[in-house]
């Protein structure tokens, strides 16, 4: 699966042979069984991970038991509490396999390392930065000003490979309503 991973960052950036195989060399191939966590709420996260196969996905569960999904990560996206990676605090997310995955793992001091001596991921890293910041800053928009009926039609339209890959359960909770809320969305839909 290392090379999925070589592959996405050729086509991410202009890097030489030699850098490849230095960011490749330090990526560790792990495999997530369905259900099973890659970090734990409480514990440091430790590693950035890349996906290579499957589903992931980032979730609170709150006081009640609710869970509230952050994002989804599929082959070719990254995932990880950057935030706990960054500051060794505990981290207050669950990242867990919605179906068999396999991911590479880079440690922070290595993932630090890369930055200052491979410009090309430093690039491709601040490129995926500024990406994200986007889609968070869409997303809280999205959030806040659209009806339940928008916000799954927004879905779709930006990420209508995952509709069939992860259960309606996961994307109401991702969309910030009920499962019946988001039965009777789609319900409606059909009809029309």
């Amino acid at each position: 699966m290392i090379e999925v991973f070589k592959t996405y960052l050729k086509g991410k950036g202009n890097y030489t042979e030699e850098e490849l195989e230095k960011v490749a060399s330090v990526a560790v191939i792990k495999k997530v069984r369905k259900r099973q966590y890659l970090t734990q709420e409480g514990d440091v996260a430790k590693n950035h991970a890349f996906v290579t196969k499957g589903c992931l996905r980032t979730y609170t569960v709150d006081e009640k038991g609710i869970e509230h999904i952050l994002n989804f990560a599929i082959e070719n996206w990254w995932i990880g509490d950057r935030e706990s990676i960054q500051t060794g605090h505990p981290s207050i997310y669950n990242i867990d396999a919605i179906e068999d995955s396999e991911v590479a793992l880079i440690s922070k001091e290595k993932f630090d390392r890369l930055c200052i001596e491979v410009p090309a991921f430093n690039d491709m890293i601040n490129n995926i930065l500024q990406k994200s910041f986007l889609v968070a800053q869409n997303r809280i928009h999205t959030f806040i000003s659209l009806t339940a009926e928008e916000k799954y039609l927004s879905f779709l339209e930006k990420f209508s490979h995952l509709n069939m890959r992860v259960p309606q359960s996961m994307i109401a909770s991702y969309l910030g309503i009920t499962a019946e809320t988001l039965s009777r969305v789609r319900k409606q839909i059909v009809k029309r």
